[in-house]
């Protein structure tokens, strides 16, 4: 169950577009205290979404064996909407170069002026649950696990979920010169590739779902 979880929450960290904001906040006049109230907002979001998912699919009863169906008819459905989503993110016209902050959306205009209140909302709105998340705590939820062990599976998926954040944060506190160089090297590779790395990791993770739920169904109980 934990591996399974956080192989899709390791999909679902995969944004270039939350490594780039990070790059450009470690980079800002204040850059500890910004990142980290972007690590903050993030780490809230994806707390409160990750509980209500749980809750809510533990509610419906899905981890008991009575409701096998409704359970791989979820995975079912969670697969063909990543996929769905990855075939829009392939057929989307890739945009020109450019920092995040060169557009007019309110991230945009949330990272143009780098300080640790816009960082905090700009976390929040960047780490709205993916798909890929919400697959990821449909493995917990639906698993027959108790208390102890959904709650390290919920952490573990937050943890993940956030690493693009608290990863160069960390490696900022360490090493700030070596970590700067890094990251403005990887994020013109990101640039270059994040399309495409989203779209495989959607179709990645749609895919398995979708095989997953097939099986299941089609499976003798």
């Amino acid at each position: 169950m934990l591996l399974q979880a956080a192989g899709f929450a390791v999909l679902a960290a995969l944004s270039p577009t939350a490594l780039l904001i990070t790059a450009i906040y470690l980079g800002s006049a204040r850059p500890r205290t910004t990142a980290l109230c972007y690590l903050a907002g993030a780490v809230l979001i994806s707390a409160v979404m990750g509980i209500a998912v749980l809750l809510l699919l533990r509610y419906g009863n899905f981890q008991l064996p009575g409701h096998r169906t409704p359970r791989y008819g979820l995975r079912l459905a969670l697969g063909l909407l990543i996929l769905a989503a990855g075939a829009v993110a392939a057929r989307r016209p890739p945009r020109l170069p450019g920092q995040p902050g060169q557009g007019k959306g309110i991230v945009s205009q949330l990272v143009s002026s780098p300080a640790p209140m816009t960082a905090f909302v700009a976390g929040v709105l960047i780490f709205m649950p993916a798909v890929t998340f919400i697959a990821a705590i449909q493995v917990i939820a639906t698993a027959r696990a108790g208390i102890a062990l959904s709650a390290l599976g919920l952490v573990m998926v937050i943890v993940i979920n956030v690493a693009f954040v608290w990863l160069p944060f960390l490696a900022y506190l360490a090493a700030p010169g070596w970590t700067t160089r890094t990251l403005a090297a990887f994020n013109a590779r990101l640039r270059a590739h994040g399309r495409m790395l989203l779209i495989l990791a959607l179709l990645v993770a749609g895919a398995v779902l979708t095989v997953d739920g097939l099986l299941g169904l089609i499976r003798p109980s």
